[in-house]
């Protein structure tokens, strides 16, 4: 097995990339970084040019976003949770769908409700969160209609299309998200909460990083 470190932050994709390698229980060490920290920024880069997170380093060589992390900690220890599974090619729809559809949306009450206020007091326009609801609830209806009679979006158990359909989930409340009104969804991520990994992906793992040290021989 090769040697993986996992650069995360509590936001919202390091979480599902945390709860994919938790679930998975792959083989990594968990790493808190603060890339956008003017203190840090220059550091990181040699991991991702972005200076984002979340961010895979195996064996000296650095893999960014959180579904391909996923995609390689799947093929390395279990690939029907994604790569291999008999269905990969619908696992990767949900995926590809819930991004521009679900995702996209939501995630303006996500970053104006949760992230935002830490920095600004700037609202956004009214006109513009009335469209990303509206948008919001298209995706949520199409998802809530799906799930009636299936446990789960492809096959007989949760694969990475539910944590990645589901990732914003978690922050409804906080975020303003009407997830009461769908109630398959409310279910079927309730069968997700049940699992430790993602209820609270973060358990064990250390807050924040008092550093971080240039990377060597890293590359992208």
């Amino acid at each position: 097995m090769p040697h993986l470190k996992l650069y995360f932050s509590r936001n919202l994709n390091p979480r599902v990339a945390v709860a994919a390698a938790k679930y998975l229980k792959a083989p990594v060490d968990f790493i808190p970084a603060s890339p956008r920290h003017p203190a840090h920024t220059e550091a990181f880069r040699p991991i991702n040019p972005n200076a984002l997170v979340p961010v895979l380093v195996e064996d000296g060589v650095s893999l960014w976003e959180a579904d391909a992390i996923a995609f390689r900690l799947a093929q390395l220890t279990r690939p029907e949770f994604w790569p291999g599974h008999p269905d990969a090619a619908h696992v990767t729809m949900w995926v590809s769908w819930s991004a521009l559809h679900l995702n996209r949306p939501g995630s303006s009450f996500y970053f104006h409700r949760l992230v935002r206020p830490q920095f600004s007091d700037v609202e956004p326009a009214a006109e513009f969160m009335k469209g990303e609801m509206q948008s919001f609830r298209e995706g949520a209806r199409i998802l809530n209609d799906y799930l009636s009679g299936r446990d789960w979006l492809v096959g007989k158990g949760p694969t990475y299309a539910d944590f990645r359909a589901a990732c914003l989930f978690p922050f409804a409340r906080g975020a303003g998200l009407p997830l009461a009104d769908y109630p398959e969804i409310s279910r079927w991520h309730g069968q997700l909460m049940d699992i430790e990994a993602w209820r609270d992906p973060f358990t064990g793992l250390a807050e924040h990083p008092d550093q971080i040290k240039p990377l060597e021989g890293v590359s992208a």
